[in-house]
């Protein structure tokens, strides 16, 4: 597999997780819920968020080798990344 398709398999993946949330009905993906809080919907964001990077680090050491260490100012761009990404599942659930 290219580097090419592993990058732009993982924009589609992160892109699906963080929309996943907004989407389903389901209670951490798992567990059939009746109606879910937003605050459920939002934990559950946050739990896709680090799964995504643990994703992200998995591929960069398969990649590389290694893992490259990051700063605060990479994560807090990366959840703001996800967070933007996440915006077409909010407006489907919330304002559609």
């Amino acid at each position: 597999m290219s580097l090419s398709v592993m990058q732009w398999g993982f924009l589609a993946i992160a892109l699906l997780l963080a929309n996943l949330p907004w989407l389903s009905q389901r209670c951490f993906l798992i567990l059939q819920c009746d109606s879910k809080s937003p605050w459920l919907r939002v934990l559950e964001w946050l739990l896709l968020y680090v799964l995504c990077g643990a994703l992200a680090m998995g591929l960069e050491y398969k990649v590389s080798g290694s893992i490259y260490p990051q700063g605060w100012e990479f994560y807090w761009v990366t959840f703001f990344l996800f967070m933007v990404s996440a915006f077409p599942g909010f407006i489907y659930r919330y304002v559609r």
